[in-house]
């Protein structure tokens, strides 16, 4: 972490240190662009979404953090299986041809490492700055913040060129736009999560085992379905990550006192949970809560600035896409900002591409995650299109993994719209009859 004064001036500014934040830093001062990025917390800091895809390995070269994540030794994970509405599906990521692995991580160390590398790329990393205001509308932006840095609190002001807003759930720029929508879905959800040591874990066997094993034979990251929510299970390398998510509604006059006792007796008489949490320790300061959290902005990018990652739109985490989307949109809007620094004159054009390809990647993600398609911010030609350019074992296991949840129908009709030929979702998918928990 930066103890100089930040700077009057640069190329760009990015808010927010986050996955989206530090990657696109990174990739811009790999480039040699002068980027400055600011974080309003201290790293590490407690970040839900440790179950992370494949996919992200591309990324993570694109950016050169792919060393450090596999120095780190992250635990690697085998696959999937759910228990949805009583039926069990397995899938192996390498029945899909991937040779590298998923992975669980610990969301604060990953985070760190993430902003850590941005830093070593030659990014200058302000972390205990928090942005107060925008303004866009001199030819050079004027970022306001405030400087928390050492106890005492010190206003100042950034001008850029470019403004990359990856603020994450804050959404600065959508709260200042007031363009931030909640999905209208009959599905919104309040997310309720916390950390447990000594947990057991299931392997692809369909087999519990003991948490010192994690290294020695791959967990899957474990869903559950129960009345009208689910439930993950997520062994990492000394805790594991155990979700909640419900309908809002059910806990919407809750505290959040109310909220834990909730989380806790639920689990207590969940299916599996009791098996796999029985002798294992509640780490009470680990609890947190998400609500309503499906959202997504009206107003994207534009000639000087580019919402990516949290900050342009949220859905359902149930297929892991939020780091992968993060990594995504710092790619997309990277090369955008190198392409405008270069040729201005045509950085009109830069922004509508990205802001088109940022709600591609959102529709998609739609479809997959929420069983329903339209409206809210979602153009279905442009989720078609992106579609027919994702590689097919990309596509393939996203197919399969919403067939595990039963959510494929929408996902099926898209694929053919899009005249894509997709082989039966449950292809790839394992039917197992029971698991010995």
């Amino acid at each position: 972490m930066s103890n100089k004064a930040v700077p009057k001036r640069c190329d760009v500014v990015v808010i927010g240190g986050g996955p989206a934040g530090s990657s696109v830093a990174a990739l811009l001062a790999k480039q040699g662009v002068d980027v400055v990025l600011l974080e309003r917390a201290l790293h590490p800091r407690q970040q839900v979404g440790e179950s992370l895809i494949p996919h992200v390995w591309k990324y993570a070269d694109l950016t050169g953090v792919s060393g450090l994540i596999e120095k780190e030794g992250f635990v690697a994970k085998a696959g999937g299986i759910t228990v949805w509405n009583g039926r069990i599906h397995r899938i192996a990521f390498s029945d899909f041809g991937f040779n590298r692995p998923a992975l669980h991580v610990e969301r604060d160390i990953f985070d760190q490492l993430l902003l850590q590398h941005a830093e070593n790329q030659g990014a200058a990393v302000f972390q205990q700055v928090s942005v107060r205001g925008v303004d866009l509308g001199a030819d050079w932006p004027v970022v306001s913040y405030q400087d928390k840095r050492g106890g005492d609190l010190s206003d100042g002001v950034i001008r850029c060129r470019y403004l990359i807003d990856a603020s994450g759930a804050s959404a600065v720029l959508a709260g200042q736009f007031k363009s931030k929508c909640l999905i209208a879905s009959r599905m919104r959800f309040l997310s309720l999560w916390g950390h447990f040591k000594n947990s057991r874990y299931v392997a692809a066997d369909g087999r519990s085992h003991a948490p010192e094993q994690v290294h020695k034979i791959k967990p899957i990251t474990f869903v559950t379905s129960f009345e009208d929510g689910w439930i993950w299970h997520i062994a990492m390398r000394k805790v594991t990550s155990v979700g909640l998510v419900i309908n809002s509604d059910r806990a919407r006059a809750m505290d959040k006192a109310q909220r834990e006792r909730f989380y806790l007796q639920t689990l207590k008489t969940a299916p599996y949970m009791e098996c796999l949490l029985a002798n294992a320790e509640y780490l009470p300061d680990s609890f947190r809560q998400r609500p309503d959290y499906s959202y997504y902005s009206t107003r994207l990018c534009g000639e000087n600035f580019y919402c990516i990652g949290d900050a342009a739109s949220f859905v359902d985490p149930i297929y892991s896409h939020g780091v992968l989307n993060a990594f995504y949109n710092a790619s997309l809007v990277a090369m955008a900002v190198v392409e405008s620094l270069k040729h201005p004159e045509f950085r009109a054009r830069h922004a509508q591409l990205c802001e088109n390809r940022i709600r591609q990647f959102y529709g998609f993600s739609r479809s997959l995650a929420l069983g329903e398609f339209g409206g809210d911010g979602v153009d279905a030609e442009l989720v078609r299109r992106f579609m027919r350019q994702v590689p097919t074992v990309e596509l393939e296991l996203m197919f399969a993994a919403s067939f595990m949840s039963e959510r494929s129908q929408n996902f099926h009709a898209m694929a053919q719209d899009a005249g894509l030929a997709m082989s039966s979702p449950g292809a790839k998918v394992h039917f197992m009859e029971s698991l010995c928990l």
